[in-house]
């Protein structure tokens, strides 16, 4: 008789939990994620979890002792050497048998008044929190490397585009604070996520807490988290934390990625801004003289790749119901882990880059000094000088452009007094009254940098200013980051003082 197409697939999957394609679409690579990234933290509420209890007279001392000597012999370098078996669904439950067997029993007790629901949670936030503060310092790291070339490009002349035309003269440092400021808004996304990321749902159990006098503020306090998830339901259910993770790590990477554009851009030979140190490029197969910027090229498609793992997360989220729900867990969070280690490594990557690779100055300063593109500062000299209006100014100066343009010339260096006067009479019915060394200093670009002394402007003066305040800002954005490591910290330090001192008395 013909065997059935269900018959079949039951010899294949099997007749009990979990059959073979759930487990290695599923349950596999889960185990897997866990036991590398996720056996700590839930080691750490292990800890935590008992201390409260104890405190709270729910389990007896002489019982702590002997759940905690069962926990310290938990091994996770151990655990990263197991393969999943299906024995056990997850981790979880691979970790509480164990438990058991080493103390008995009476290892059942440390999941009074807890599911894996709120503990899950918790140690997603616990790993979140983990990979955020590294990826802050590299953000960090870039931030200083930026400050410093910024203070060594403050006098190299370079021409400002917009619509991808050149539009002004401005400097490389001006362009670099830019960077700066950016990633510094970056940063401060970031840490509002890690706040966000940092709330204790530990108490929530399943879904409404628990008919247990638990101390779910004493759990926060353990575990180094700054704030608690009040409501239960919302702290099993809200998803946000990592959504609002996921955002600011995208908008990192797509912020980041326009200028990994520009430096693809200014690389070329035709560019020739700047050339890269050679542990950044690599040569051609067949073309002897080429300098390939593969790192940047690498750089700005991982970026790419970040922002498409946060992008996975959001979609992940979306439409989901408002509960405990497997789609915001397993599955979903180790595209934020993803995306958070690629951000760190081009962070720390460009940094590199940056400040080995010589910038050409005087191929900058030359094609300022050539183009058309310091003519608003020559209208500009025209309403202080003439006291035309600006737009009146404006016509003058751009119908001299278009003479030099119709009759083949293409920079400023062809713009003569006399030229000038002729358009200026054509226009306004009046020559202009600029000496040749007026003329000569509003065609300038150092000019027209030196001059642009405002707030936000590129002068030298006014980014020595700016440069003064980045600096300042670098070491309060340090300090956060510091204040947070030591908090957490202190935190651990605390737990693992009792649960040592409650080993050493069971041994």
């Amino acid at each position: 008789m013909k065997t059935s197409l269900r018959e079949k697939i039951i010899q294949t999957e099997g007749t009990v939990f979990p059959s073979k394609t759930y487990t290695s679409m599923v349950l596999e690579p889960a185990y897997n994620e866990a036991k590398n990234e996720l056996l700590d933290s839930m080691i750490e509420i292990h800890n935590a979890h008992l201390i409260m209890l104890v405190e709270q007279g729910l389990v007896g001392k002489e019982e702590a002792e002997k759940i905690a000597k069962a926990v310290s012999h938990l091994n996770p370098d151990e655990f990263q050497t197991r393969s999943y078996t299906g024995e056990f669904e997850d981790l979880f439950f691979e970790v509480e048998h164990a438990l058991i067997e080493n103390a008995g029993d009476i290892a059942g007790n440390l999941h009074i008044a807890r599911s894996r629901n709120d503990m899950g949670i918790a140690i997603y936030r616990m790993t979140l929190r983990k990979k955020l503060l590294p990826l802050i310092e590299k953000a960090l790291g870039l931030r200083e490397a930026l400050i410093e070339m910024t203070d060594e490009h403050k006098e190299t002349i370079m021409i400002g585009y917009t619509h991808t035309q050149q539009a002004q003269p401005t400097t490389l440092a001006h362009y670099l604070n830019a960077m700066t400021d950016m990633l510094t808004r970056d940063i401060v996304r970031l840490q509002a996520a890690y706040k966000t990321v940092n709330r204790s749902s530990m108490g929530a159990a399943a879904l409404t807490t628990s008919g247990f006098a638990i101390n779910r503020d004493r759990m926060k306090d353990l575990l180094g988290f700054e704030d608690m998830i009040d409501n239960a339901w919302d702290a099993v259910a809200g998803a946000d934390y990592i959504a609002e993770t996921a955002t600011a790590v995208q908008l990192s990477a797509l912020n980041l990625g326009r200028s990994m554009q520009d430096f693809l851009l200014w690389g070329t030979q035709e560019y020739g801004a700047f050339l890269l140190s050679a542990p950044y490029v690599q040569i051609s197969s067949i073309m002897p003289q080429k300098r390939n910027p593969v790192s940047i090229e690498h750089m700005r498609a991982l970026l790419s790749s970040v922002a498409g793992d946060c992008q996975t997360v959001l979609l992940m989220v979306h439409n989901t119901p408002f509960g405990d729900i497997v789609d915001t867990e397993d599955d979903m969070q180790p595209y934020i882990w993803k995306a958070i280690e690629k951000l760190g490594g081009i962070y720390e990557l460009l940094t590199s880059v940056l400040l080995t690779m010589e910038v050409n100055k005087e191929t900058l300063l030359k094609r300022a000094k050539e183009s058309f593109a310091n003519v608003t500062e020559l209208a500009d000299t025209i309403v202080r000088k003439d006291g035309l209006s600006f737009r009146q100014a404006h016509h003058v100066v751009s119908s001299t452009v278009k003479a030099l343009t119709n009759h083949g010339k293409t920079s400023l260096e062809s713009l003569t007094l006399g030229l000038l006067n002729e358009q200026s009479q054509k226009t306004v019915g009046k020559e202009s009254t600029l000496t040749e060394e007026e003329l000569q200093q509003a065609l300038s670009p150092e000019y027209f940098v030196k001059i642009r002394d405002l707030e936000g402007g590129p002068s030298p003066s006014r980014m020595e200013k700016t440069i003064n305040t980045r600096l300042i800002e670098q070491d309060e954005l340090s300090g956060w980051l510091h204040d947070k490591r030591e908090h957490l910290t202190k935190s651990q330090a605390k737990v693992l003082s009792i649960i040592t001192e409650w080993v050493g008395t069971n041994e």
